[in-house]
């Protein structure tokens, strides 16, 4: 059985269709890059061939503002016709820090089930949950917002490091620019990877970027622990990253016994004290790369044995090596005092 999305040019030129409709929800507050990021890639696929008509839909049908207090004009409200081939649902700062509303709900109740697909854009993925369209589904956003997603949402499958995530006609992306990689793939769909790598090249952006979105996350400023006992292991670890954080040495510092720490870490975090610790350190060697010290110097202060523990840690978490993750992330700090140097 064909998914339902494959080859939309030969159902419109099958049907005279004309237009591939482009929806994108818009409300006051949303962020303003989530919007045009995508429209930019659909509009330069235009100028290689394609045929998207985007069109801006609000709860209301009125205009909205942005988060960064630009005005934009809206085409029109749920009822919008031609009904959307792809309908997407753009992110803002808002959520999840608010119950998302009830028209933003109905208008993606609206829309959605004349949509051939439906995606979400960073915290998008809040309204597209609070509608119902991620019941038991694969799913991701913003890393800084993952956890609360899959607290909120438990039937979710949250996929914290992914870019984006397709399960069937439902995608999602993480934060901000990723919105530009989804709308790439939407493309890819449509008009295959020639076409949508001019439109990347056009775009001076990666057609398919490396690695997943951990690689952005900002090195330990994620949420704390709610639990005591588990902050205080972040404090354990951080200060003093190369002693040894056994089970054993951490349930003795707290006064618990291996079970029981190895239970709240378990109920809580949903993975292993020994994990944990990796994680920390992986955190801490992301820092020191990015300051300017070497792999190996990284991980010898992270409390990695050697820079080959270090390497497979960045490849499985991070899909890349050291030295490519300081190649793109190191601080413009360090790339001026180079330039001074020089």
């Amino acid at each position: 059985m064909n998914h339902p999305y494959e080859d939309t040019r030969a159902q419109a030129r099958v049907t005279g269709s004309g237009s591939h409709v482009v929806a994108i929800l818009v409300y006051d507050g949303v962020k303003l890059l989530d919007v045009a990021g995508p429209a930019d890639v659909f509009a330069e696929a235009n100028l290689l061939g394609a045929d998207y008509r985007v069109v801006l839909l609000s709860p209301t049908g009125a205009d909205v503002t942005t988060s960064v207090g630009i005005r934009i004009a809206v085409d029109g409200g749920p009822d919008f016709r031609p009904e959307p081939r792809t309908f997407l649902i753009a992110g803002g700062d808002i959520y999840p820090r608010t119950a998302v509303p009830r028209d933003l709900i109905d208008t993606v109740a609206a829309v959605a089930p004349g949509a051939r697909r439906v995606a979400s854009i960073c915290t998008g993925a809040f309204i597209l949950a609070a509608a119902g369209l991620l019941d038991g589904k694969r799913a991701t956003t913003h890393w800084k917002v993952a956890h609360t997603l899959a607290s909120k949402y438990p039937d979710t499958h949250v996929e914290p490091d992914a870019i984006f995530v397709r399960d069937g006609s439902v995608y999602t992306s993480a934060g901000v620019s990723a919105g530009i990689d989804l709308a790439l793939a939407l493309v890819e769909e449509d008009h295959g990877p020639d076409l949508t790598r001019e439109v990347a090249r056009a775009l001076v952006v990666y057609l398919q970027r490396s690695g997943g979105q951990s690689q952005f996350s900002a090195p330990l400023q994620g949420s704390a622990p709610r639990t005591p006992a588990l902050r205080h292991v972040v404090d354990l670890v951080t200060a003093d990253p190369t002693a040894r954080h056994s089970l054993a040495d951490l349930a003795e510092s707290l006064n618990l016994s291996p079970r029981h720490l190895t239970r709240l870490f378990r109920d809580e975090l949903s993975t292993t004290p020994a994990h944990y610790v990796e994680s920390i350190r992986l955190d801490i060697a992301k820092a020191f790369l990015d300051q300017g010290y070497t792999a190996t110097q990284s991980a010898d202060r992270a409390g990695f044995p050697s820079y080959e523990s270090l390497r497979r840690v960045f490849a499985r978490e991070l899909g890349m090596t050291p030295a490519a993750f300081q190649r793109r992330f190191r601080t413009a700090r360090r790339v001026e005092l180079e330039g001074r140097a020089s």
